[in-house]
């Protein structure tokens, strides 16, 4: 074995580009870091997400405390801020997307043992408070990562990482592509 030199990464990276996107967006409601902001750009880009709708006072490109660690990948991901994320998630419901939320609630799945049915809006809420109560009656599902430690809870763009990337395992084996 041998590392890959960063021209070997960068061809490879431009035919992934080419790749259709999976049939995930992201909700991202009253996340207050921009950091978080940008981290998550960077994962979203990373796992080949449709589309990020920033929400609420969730700040959005060109602040700057996204550039910062999404490295670029804000100009590669779609994404629009819609202040209304109630009409938001009503408008994806009609466009045939499973609303599930990343939150900690009765009845919620561990993120692995999910299994989404086909397009995946996951929904990601403020760093302090979560999901707000009037988004948890639109939803389809709740997952969360369960926790083993003292705290309980991860950064907000380290827990959209790991279900980010649990939701991209199962849309990829089951097929689900779009141009």
């Amino acid at each position: 074995m041998r590392k890959l030199s960063h021209e070997e990464i960068v061809t490879r990276q431009i035919e992934k580009i080419k790749s259709p996107r999976l049939p995930l967006c992201v909700v991202l409601n009253n996340i207050r870091s921009l950091h978080n902001v940008g981290a998550i750009f960077r994962t979203a880009d990373a796992v080949g997400l449709e589309k990020i709708w920033l929400c609420g006072i969730t700040g959005f490109p060109p602040q700057g405390g996204i550039a910062k660690t999404a490295l670029g990948s804000q100009d590669h991901v779609p994404w629009e801020y819609r202040e209304d994320v109630i009409g938001l998630i009503r408008d994806l419901k009609q466009e045939g997307y499973q609303i599930v939320l990343l939150e900690q609630m009765h009845g919620s799945f561990s993120h692995d043992a999910f299994k989404p049915k086909t397009a995946v809006c996951l929904v990601v809420g403020n760093e302090v408070s979560g999901i707000a109560s009037e988004l948890q009656s639109l939803c389809d599902a709740a997952i969360e990562i369960e926790m083993d430690g003292v705290k309980n809870s991860l950064n907000v763009a380290v827990a959209f990482g790991i279900a980010a990337y649990q939701l991209r395992g199962h849309l990829k084996k089951a097929g689900s592509l779009r141009a």
